[in-house]
């Protein structure tokens, strides 16, 4: 509790201690809800993070994170207004056909919203993050499935000042040529 006091003027005043435990109080919090993935994901239901997770196990036959998956249909939850009823429409498809892995129904979901929106969750998978574009949400670096799948022989690529994986810049010589004799 903080003490407040009022000035000769009558103005309320408060103590230093109040200020400094009110600022640090929101700064916590503000931290926590930033880090916390599911302070994020009031606004996805359940129903539909499991419905996503279980396309996402139809397009995709690798062991998916559910932490990943949640921040991907989260993301999807603001892009795609009828989301619940895409993955529906998409399951329903697979079961359709009894599909055990995507090739089995790929095909047969109709080109347009359904088709672009399976390309996008495969994607999203693969590339951990959103679009390729420089405001792109990141979903995940080292769980996205393009690191995963080579990650017991390849390390991380690092971050360049210039921008994520910028490896097409050519290289500088460290030191003046070698003399030709």
């Amino acid at each position: 509790m903080t003490r407040q006091s009022k000035d000769p003027n009558g103005t309320l005043m408060m103590s230093r201690r109040g200020i400094l435990l009110g600022g640090a109080t929101l700064f916590a919090g503000s931290i926590a809800a930033t880090l916390c993935p599911t302070l994020s994901l009031a606004a996805v239901d359940a129903g539909t993070q499991g419905q996503f997770m279980k396309l996402s196990n139809l397009l995709i036959q690798h062991q998916l994170s559910p932490a990943v998956g949640a921040r991907i249909v989260d993301t999807a939850s603001g892009e795609y207004k009828n989301l619940p009823q895409m993955l529906d429409a998409i399951i329903a498809i697979a079961e359709k056909k009894n599909a055990a892995q995507v090739e089995d129904f790929f095909g047969d979901i109709p080109d347009g919203e359904l088709k672009d929106f399976a390309h996008w969750v495969i994607s999203a998978w693969y590339s951990g993050c959103s679009s390729e574009k420089r405001n792109a949400t990141v979903f995940t670096y080292e769980e996205a499935l393009t690191f995963k799948t080579t990650s017991d022989i390849l390390t991380i690529p690092s971050y360049g000042i210039s921008g994520p994986n910028l490896w097409t810049r050519p290289n500088l010589p460290l030191s003046a040529p070698m003399p030709r004799f």
